[in-house]
């Protein structure tokens, strides 16, 4: 069953009491914009905000704004930065940018299609980035001063994509790491 939204529940809750927005509005003390933004679905409201239009539709916050695990989300960051940044134990441990990474998804990727995900990304792009390391070693051994630029390169690379998708998977749950091999590809369904 599909869980209603905060904007469905205020527009079903509003509706339900025959209310118009302005009605609502002079009953809340919300103001009608903000109303019609929360309905449209454009704004997340603070909670002093549903708690003035509850009383203003004489019904509790939960009715209008469902939690079904208020620590759902705490635990969701935990596992994304723990999943992004493990990787960087391969600063300190050989190949930890992978095997740390690789044990969390291995532990976690049933639980939840997101860390699934992420953990495939992650695991991709280190092995792509060890793959590059590992080239330009090789490709660059006679020359140790191109060799010195292009390793340094390839490890700025993955340090500066590594920091932006940590950032980006703590705030968003989204992620981008270029130049990726899909070595791990998504299950087919």
């Amino acid at each position: 069953m599909k869980q209603q939204t905060l904007k469905e529940n205020l527009v079903y809750n509003r509706k339900l009491k025959g209310y118009t927005q302005d009605e609502l509005s002079e009953r809340s003390n919300v103001a009608v914009r903000t109303i019609q933004r929360i309905e449209k679905g454009n704004v997340q409201p603070h909670l002093q905000t549903l708690k003035l239009l509850a009383e203003g539709l004489e019904v509790k916050v939960e009715d209008l704004l469902i939690i079904d695990n208020p620590n759902e989300e705490v635990i969701k960051r935990k596992w994304m930065l723990l999943l992004h940044g493990s990787p960087f134990f391969g600063l300190i441990i050989p190949l930890g940018n992978v095997l740390f990474p690789l044990f969390l998804w291995i532990s976690k990727a049933e639980d939840n299609k997101i860390y699934d995900a992420h953990g495939r990304a992650v695991i991709n792009f280190h092995c792509t980035l060890n793959l590059l390391l590992i080239l330009s070693l090789l490709l660059f051994f006679p020359f140790p001063g191109i060799n010195f630029f292009g390793t340094g390169a390839v490890f700025l690379f993955g340090i500066i994509f590594s920091i932006k998708n940590l950032m980006s998977a703590l705030s968003s749950h989204t992620y981008f790491y270029p130049l990726s091999i899909p070595f791990l590809k998504p299950k087919a369904v």
